[in-house]
């Protein structure tokens, strides 16, 4: 079984011509049939956006600042204001959040860079 080749990850660190090269093929993508095939799920992510920009209470769920757990993408449930929609779980809650709302903290997690490149790509469309 061979091994996977490290993911080139140069267009996030500065080279402009790089990054217009990515965007290119971003923009030629189906984000949802790419993700579906790329996500493993479940996985653990962090929201980092909030459209609405509040600081939500301490106690509410799915809010900026709080971690939770990626189950599913909604394939139901997506536009062009919100993008993708995750399903997630925080604690006993199960809810429903943006995908370009959220990042994958750890660097290691295999999906770290799917998420990351929706994210950069939905932000600059």
């Amino acid at each position: 079984m061979s091994e996977l080749a490290p993911y080139d990850s140069s267009w996030d660190e500065g080279n402009q011509e790089l990054w217009d090269q990515k965007y290119e093929e971003w923009e030629r993508r189906d984000w949802l049939t790419w993700l579906s095939d790329n996500l493993v799920f479940p996985f653990q992510v962090e929201r980092m956006e909030d459209d609405f920009g509040e600081s939500p209470e301490p106690d509410q769920a799915f809010g900026l600042g709080h971690k939770m757990k990626a189950i599913a993408i909604d394939d139901e449930i997506s536009d062009d204001l919100y993008g993708i929609i995750i399903k997630a779980k925080e604690g006993r809650k199960t809810g429903y959040v943006p995908l370009a709302d959220v990042e994958v903290t750890d660097k290691e997690d295999p999906n770290f860079w799917a998420v990351r490149e929706y994210v950069v790509w939905f932000a600059n469309r």
